[in-house]
């Protein structure tokens, strides 16, 4: 399958993961339909939680935090 067309398997099982996971920046992306720049400009002006540092160079978004965001954003 081509690498653009596959769907991370966060994304796949994000209902069923639990709150206390976390997801990268392409899961995110998907989520939110929109780009990596986007979600970090939404990041910056407040408008989007944002990720936990979990190495030097990765973030990650908190999954039951993200759900809480996208359910008032409905």
């Amino acid at each position: 399958m081509n690498n653009i067309t596959a769907i991370p398997d966060s994304l796949r099982n994000f209902d069923q993961l639990p709150n206390s996971a976390y997801v990268r920046l392409p899961t995110v992306c998907a989520l939110k339909a929109c780009s990596p720049a986007t979600v970090w400009r939404l990041v910056r002006a407040g408008k989007m939680p944002a990720p936990k540092k979990v190495s030097e160079k990765n973030s990650a978004w908190n999954v039951g935090t993200l759900r809480e965001h996208l359910k008032a954003e409905a």
